[in-house]
């Protein structure tokens, strides 16, 4: 049987890729190798490098080239406070609000018993040593709003309340911007319930 060929290799190594198909994974393919052979080469050394040097910080389990990740080092953040993301480009997200001074725990996923992903796949024996440290006071639930992520943030808040911890979830409502006859019955449900005194 013949090997197949490295267009061929190239092609579905692209498909893994999230939101990428056959068709499209073939036209990256082809562009990289007719237009621009430099940035495929860059591409292939910089993964080559990322897959090399990056790993799980010891701490929060998010991606870092060192033992620690920069974010559980820094003296500023406060240490009583653990938000609880699903990936690292949730924390990003996060950060880029500038409202959260504590730090984090990246789960690496969510809770999906149909996808057998159960609480080990999530880490969470890292996560409840991390949380029950004896300096976490409070563990903020930043996992998405999908049933997933709502199965997973009631498994853990579960978890950590037996455990003696304070644990609170981010509020849902309506976006800011948003115009409530543009916004879902189920959001606008959700803010309801969850409104606040002002």
């Amino acid at each position: 049987m013949k090997a197949p060929s490295s267009l061929t290799l190239l092609t579905e190594a692209l498909r893994h890729l999230p939101g990428v198909g056959p068709k499209s994974a073939q036209r990256m393919a082809y562009h990289l190798l007719q237009h621009d052979r430099d940035g495929a080469a860059l591409l292939g050394r910089a993964l080559t490098q990322a897959v090399d040097q990056i790993h799980h910080c010891a701490l929060c389990n998010t991606f870092t080239e060192n033992e620690v990740c920069e974010t559980c080092l820094d003296p500023e953040r406060d240490p009583t406070l653990l938000c609880v993301v699903e990936t690292p480009t949730d924390q990003l997200m996060i950060e880029q609000t500038l409202t959260f001074k504590g730090l984090y725990f990246v789960l690496m996923g969510r809770l999906s018993p149909l996808d057998g992903i159960g609480p080990k796949d999530i880490q969470l024996e890292k996560l409840v040593g991390r949380a029950t440290d004896g300096v976490v006071k409070e563990v903020v639930l930043a996992t998405n709003f999908t049933n997933e992520g709502e199965a997973t943030a009631h498994y853990i808040s579960e978890t950590m309340k037996a455990r003696g911890l304070q644990v609170s979830r981010l509020a849902r409502g309506v976006p800011v911007g948003g115009e409530l006859e543009y916004v879902d019955a189920g959001t606008i449900a959700r803010a309801m319930l969850d409104r606040r005194s002002t």
